[in-house]
């Protein structure tokens, strides 16, 4: 891979999401690629796939090559896994999703199959070929993208936050995997990866990217992050022994706020029962546990947006307020001062052109004054490091920056109750810092938030009870 004085700029942005990079990576070199959210860590990821798109979708300069051309006419020499997994299931059932890349690729069908069934008990999933690709969880998808990967054999494989939404174990599963594929093949491998201890052991060099552009620091893991360690974790960078700030808050319980009684839990069957959890004014209460074991679900039954499939889940009267004692019958005008819910997917709750106006839906849908809700939309764009991107195209944020968005456009009706699914996911250290605090500070205020994460240092700073599915 050859990068000389590259950029790209996204349409309608003013901003360069990435400018005179210049990098050489050789064949069979393992990087871990890092950056500041924002720096354009995915958008190089994708220009090396030949996804980033064509003249419509943005401006380009400069020049980056792979094994001497440009990437949108080797494809298939590369495999990438997204940010996003959904955006990577292809077809209905598992076995079909993994073979979809070799098909294309017009590898043999005998092969493909070996591959696909290979490939699958290298990522940990472990599911007949034909489960419905439509009920895996977030993490179950991330693996099913990865397997789609491996079992392609790609030279350049670049994975872009792999191990997000995973547990520890699943995390464990698909580094190892990596691993194995890229000792088998030789490939050269490319990680972007906010959980950098994971990685770190594997690779051979790190690469951080400046957010105003080009390279801020390369080189062996530790000339980089051991000697350039404290300048780094002040711009953001996440360096293994330098923890992120940490808000100390009073830890005071108000009056209890929602309730759940036997509940059972599940989309179109049961999926899990028996559960009784409380949630209470100025409590944070983790959701933590394995991939598939329900958490996202169990956060969309506390917030209203699932009925539960047994039991209930209650509203004191100081939370109900009039609206009735049961959630999932509220209207959607009445749960957004009641309770807010931050999707697993942000972009499964974007609504609006840009950054600004997507602020402002939730103000507007409860009929605010229009200068309290550009005074409440400026205050938001300003804390949570979004005000440069405020007519941006939220699908054209970062990860990062979108879920800090998603984040954001519940907050902006100041609900009671806030069910945040992954709520620090794609956060540099600084940023995840900020949103600690951020919450932190709602809390404090008697708010209550209900978190489902696989992010250990969220959890310590956090939360007062852990609830393991």
């Amino acid at each position: 891979m050859r990068a000389r004085g590259w950029g790209w700029r996204h349409a309608g942005r003013q901003a360069w999401a990435v400018r005179a990079l210049d990098l050489a990576i050789d064949p069979g070199e393992r990087v871990l690629l890092l950056g500041a959210s924002g720096a354009g860590k995915s958008t190089l990821m994708a220009a090396l796939a030949g996804v980033l798109g064509g003249d419509d979708e943005g401006e380009g300069e400069g020049e980056l090559l792979l094994d001497g051309s440009a990437p949108a006419d080797a494809r298939g020499r590369a495999g990438l896994v997204l940010q996003d997994p959904d955006s990577q299931v292809i077809l209905a059932r598992v076995g079909d999703d993994v073979a979809f890349g070799c098909e294309n690729l017009g590898v043999p069908r005998d092969e493909i199959w070996r591959r696909v069934v290979e490939a699958l008990e290298a990522v940990g999933l472990d599911l007949p070929l034909d489960h419905p690709s439509s009920r895996l969880s977030g993490g179950q998808k991330q693996r099913l993208a990865l397997a789609g990967v491996l079992a392609m054999r790609p030279g350049l494989i670049l994975l872009d936050e792999p191990t997000a939404n995973l547990d520890p174990d699943g995390v464990r599963e698909v580094r190892n995997a990596v691993v194995r594929v890229a000792d088998a093949t030789g490939a050269t491998l490319i990680v972007v990866e906010h959980r950098v201890d994971v990685w770190l052991p594997l690779v051979d060099r790190v690469v951080v990217l400046a957010p105003a552009g080009g390279v801020l620091a390369e080189g062996t893991p530790s000339a980089v992050l051991e000697r350039q360690g404290a300048a780094l974790a002040a711009s953001g960078v996440w360096v293994p022994g330098v923890p992120p700030t940490r808000s100390l808050r009073v830890r005071e319980e108000t009056a209890l706020l929602l309730r759940a009684e036997s509940l059972a839990i599940g989309r179109g069957s049961t999926l899990r029962d028996g559960i009784d959890v409380s949630i209470a004014g100025g409590r944070a209460t983790a959701i933590t546990g394995a991939n598939g074991a329900g958490k996202s679900t169990l956060g969309l039954t506390l917030a209203g947006l699932l009925p539960p499939r047994a039991g209930a889940v209650v509203a004191t009267d100081s939370l109900a307020a009039g609206a009735g004692t049961l959630p999932h019958r509220w209207k959607s005008r009445e749960l957004l001062t009641r309770i807010g819910t931050v999707f697993q997917d942000p972009e499964h709750q974007f609504l609006a052109g840009t950054v600004r106006a997507e602020l402002a839906v939730g103000p507007r849908a409860l009929r605010m004054a229009p200068d309290l809700v550009d005074a409440r939309v400026d205050e938001l764009l300003e804390r949570l490091r979004l005000a440069p991107l405020a007519e941006a195209n939220p699908f054209t944020l970062s990860g990062g920056e979108k879920r800090r968005l998603s984040v954001a456009t519940v907050l902006a009706t100041s609900p009671r109750v806030l069910v945040l699914d992954e709520p620090t996911f794609g956060q540099d250290s600084r940023t995840w810092a900020e949103l600690v605090a951020l919450l932190a500070e709602l809390l404090d205020g008697g708010s209550a938030v209900v978190a489902i994460t696989h992010d250990a240092e969220f959890v310590q700073a956090l939360a007062d009870e852990e609830v393991r599915l």
